[in-house]
């Protein structure tokens, strides 16, 4: 497993452009389409055809692999706030990571949402229709990890740290282990094993706790000064992302700056 997590590690830094740029973008207007759909649709149908269900993708219908993702969490308007939350921690994440480390991180939150499904299915003879909810809360508890005193809108009016948030979802997730039936306890434990395998197995060089906090103290101790250093593809500056280096690009017209994983990978200016 550790030689695996540094063959990703390595190939991200090899091939930064790996994967679909603005991924997060294309994924919630997909969503936002589907949550369009559901509008419209009161027999459930929709939601049905695409949502991951290991029996009818072995009767042949593949494409469930992949549109499970598009399914909204919950319809309505609550909906389609999920969708604007969901796109600025996806789009928060991508920024910190890289396209390339967003992507394998998406990719593999698809493979064990794919095993855990037919796992269940096979061994424990349940058949469930899952949707991307075990994706997108594992990418909440990584901005949480990053970003633990950003501050949001509870129900979109109490201003909030994000930090709490994931202290409210660890509590309901003990009170549904306690009190919930075999399925309910296997998902939430594969949406935890997610987040921990992932994030601290594959994003553990580039944070410890030790250095989550010495992040959150110096990004509050700086978070007046006007930055100096803002790279011209990603917008990440040293005053959010402290680690990286900043370099001018001689072959651009023009006093353009960049961090170091888009030094060497942008397009010049003319």
């Amino acid at each position: 497993m550790k030689a695996f997590m540094r063959w990703v590690e390595r190939y991200c830094v090899r091939h930064p452009r790996f994967g679909v740029e603005n991924l997060m973008r294309y994924l919630i207007i997909g969503n936002a389409v589907v949550w369009l759909l559901t509008l419209m649709d009161r027999t459930g149908t929709v939601r049905y055809f695409l949502a991951l269900n290991p029996q009818m993708i072995l009767r042949g219908q593949i494409w469930r692999l992949v549109t499970f993702v598009l399914i909204p969490d919950t319809g309505g308007i609550w909906g389609l706030l999920f969708l604007y939350f969901y796109y600025f921690i996806g789009t928060s994440m991508e920024r910190e990571w890289g396209q390339a480390k967003f992507n394998m991180y998406f990719l593999a939150r698809m493979v064990f949402t794919l095993l855990y499904a037919f796992l269940v299915y096979l061994f424990g003879g349940i058949t469930m229709s899952i949707g991307a909810e075990f994706i997108y809360l594992s990418m909440f508890f990584s901005f949480a990890t990053y970003y633990p005193d950003q501050r949001v809108l509870f129900m979109y009016i109490i201003p909030i740290k994000i930090k709490w948030l994931a202290y409210l979802d660890i509590a309901l997730f003990v009170y549904e282990m306690v009190v919930g039936n075999i399925g309910t306890k296997i998902s939430i434990a594969m949406a935890l094993l997610n987040f921990v395998i992932f994030f601290f197995g594959f994003m553990r060089k580039r944070v410890s706790p030790a250095q989550m906090h010495r992040r959150a103290a110096y990004k509050k101790a700086v978070k007046k000064m006007p930055s100096r250093h803002r790279c011209a593809v990603c917008g990440r500056t040293e005053e959010t992302n402290p680690e990286l280096e900043f370099r001018f690009c001689s072959k651009c017209n023009g006093n353009y700056e960049y961090c170091q994983d888009h030094l060497f990978t942008h397009t010049h200016v003319q």
